[in-house]
């Protein structure tokens, strides 16, 4: 925010309401004002940028003082006349939202009292007469992006400059000139406006698809895809973001016959990302999907919601000097995630890990990581091969597939290895049966394989919006869905788990290739808990709902 109040005047009577209403300390106040005298900064400046007070306690105080209306754009109705009125590079500029047009009259939300030039403009070139309200710079910005859509006002100024010819989105499609336009200052801005908006909201995968009725984006936050608003008018630029996406990544923006795949490196927000790029030829052109990936992460089993028995279980696992660790699940459950949490714990300079990945999703310093290349046909297999001879402790292959690296691997584990692996199996009891319908002996997976462990990825409820309800005479959880969740109700994901544990009686079992379905009973009557029963458990614990679990364990 940028209040132009000076530390005398009107300055004293705001540290004077600030203090009346319990907000502010008279210390506080000194040493702000001295603050402000020092760098020449307003007073609601200094206040909210060392958190003296915080915006939202703020803004209602100074509308007070200033005989005008505090509204929350959070939740309030916002007139879409109002919206359509005033063009999404205006309300940028001045930071402004409207919100109200009736007779004539435009409402407008600001974050700053004494700034009269967006009014001024509004009543000189628009010819509406202008009434004002106080709102969060924060809240103005954001109902900015989900009525204009992300980049709203880059999109009207790029099309601003388009020439007057180019109107159709077929002529930009045909456009000689797509290259230079990709690499233009505005285009360039517009596809860093959408990731940058995309990592703040958690997303980790972007697609932007294209219909016949026009461009559609939408995100994965937590799991789920959601619409993302755009302007409608980007469809004529869809092109060239297309083109922009590829340059970062290395692609060739000519051909659109083929799918094409690409790695990029950005830095937003201070932090860097790593972005996993797949384009592909659709029926109106191209689809493009952005995987964001931070460039380093803090795996922790503990963080990925393993707790108590299955924490114990693992560690004991992943403790033993030789065999097989299987990790199995449909795709998007996690797997590669639990087994990097296992690396890093077991990542010291007295062991040597070798990866063999595909792709390589995060770098584990340390750690010599290898990714295939089907290509040049370097599979998991050959690489495998070709990795023993590099002398390692412990190997991680990220999905046994076949046969053949079925076979490698439990050879590997059978020379003194610790070999951790995935499968594509909806339950622990299948993973046995799995490695058995490819061809592998029995007795040698009952010889190498130390566990199956099946998870599933649960949201977890927002903790800013969580509330109890009964259900059944249960006392249960869910989240009423606020700002910081996007109404969602959920933030964040956590793992569920079941582990199988081939002991003895598994590994009779195996041998008499038992069904999936008898080696999960016994298993159950040994003890096993399994992943509705984890889920159960961390629904009475208030971490995720009743609802979630259901959907992730249904098959």
């Amino acid at each position: 925010m940028s209040v132009q109040i000076r530390q005398g005047g009107s300055g004293a009577k705001l540290g004077r309401l600030l203090i009346d209403g319990g907000l502010l300390s008279e210390e506080r106040l000194a040493e702000a004002q001295r603050m402000g005298r020092e760098t020449s900064t307003p007073l609601p400046d200094v206040l909210v940028k060392n958190r003296f007070v915080s915006e939202r306690d703020l803004m209602p105080v100074l509308a007070d003082q200033y005989g005008l209306e505090f509204v929350s754009l959070r939740t309030m109705f916002i007139d879409p006349l109002a919206t359509k009125s005033i063009s999404a590079k205006f309300a940028c500029h001045y930071r402004i939202m409207p919100i109200d047009l009736t007779d004539g009259v435009i409402k407008v939300a600001l974050s700053d009292p004494l700034d009269m030039s967006a009014v001024e403009d509004i009543e000189t070139t628009m010819g509406y007469r202008v009434t004002r309200a106080l709102a969060c710079r924060s809240d103005i910005a954001e109902a900015v992006r989900r009525h204009y859509g992300v980049g709203a006002d880059t999109v009207e100024r790029i099309l601003d400059e388009l020439p007057a010819e180019v109107e159709a989105p077929d002529s930009l499609e045909e456009s000689h000139d797509l290259e230079n336009m990709a690499e233009d200052a505005s285009v360039v801005r517009l596809v860093n406006q959408i990731l940058q908006q995309a990592i703040e909201d958690r997303t980790t995968d972007i697609h932007f698809e294209v219909h016949r009725e026009g461009m559609v984006a939408r995100r994965r936050i937590d799991g789920v895809l959601y619409d993302t608003n755009v302007p409608s008018n980007i469809r004529v630029l869809y092109p060239a973001i297309v083109s922009r996406v590829k340059l970062m990544s290395g692609l060739n923006i000519v051909e659109r016959r083929m799918p094409q795949d690409g790695r990029a490196r950005v830095r937003i927000g201070g932090k860097n990302y790593d972005l996993r790029i797949s384009v592909v030829p659709a029926l109106h052109g191209e689809d493009v999907v952005i995987r964001i990936l931070p460039t380093s992460m803090l795996f922790s089993l503990e963080k990925l919601g393993l707790a108590g028995a299955h924490l114990e279980t693992i560690e004991g696992l992943i403790a033993e000097p030789h065999g097989i660790l299987f990790v199995t699940g449909p795709t998007g459950s996690g797997k590669s995630t639990t087994l990097y949490a296992c690396l890093k714990q077991l990542n010291t300079r007295d062991r040597k890990i070798i990866t063999i990945e595909d792709p390589i999703e995060y770098e584990l310093p340390g750690i010599t990581q290898s990714q295939i290349n089907t290509k040049i046909e370097l599979s998991f297999a050959r690489m495998l091969r070709s990795m023993l001879r590099h002398d390692p402790d412990i190997m991680m292959v990220g999905e046994v597939r076949d046969r053949e690296t079925a076979d490698i691997a439990i050879q590997t584990a059978m020379t003194g290895h610790l070999v951790m692996s995935t499968l594509h199996t909806n339950d622990a009891a299948s993973g046995a049966v799995r490695l058995i319908d490819m061809g592998v002996d029995p007795y040698l997976i009952t010889s190498t394989v130390r566990a199956f462990i099946a998870q599933r990825l649960v949201r977890t409820i927002c903790e800013s919006c969580k509330e109890t309800y009964e259900s059944d005479g249960a006392t249960l959880y869910r989240g009423a869905g606020c700002r910081e969740c996007h109404q969602a109700g959920y933030q964040g994901r956590v793992a569920i788990c079941e582990i199988l544990v081939v002991d003895d009686v598994i590994q009779d079992m195996i041998h008499r290739k038992a069904s999936s379905l008898e080696i999960k009973a016994t298993a159950i009557e040994r003890g096993m808990t399994t992943l509705a029963e984890d889920g159960q458990d961390k629904i009475q614990r208030g971490v995720t709902s009743l609802e979630e679990v259901l959907r992730v364990t249904r098959t």
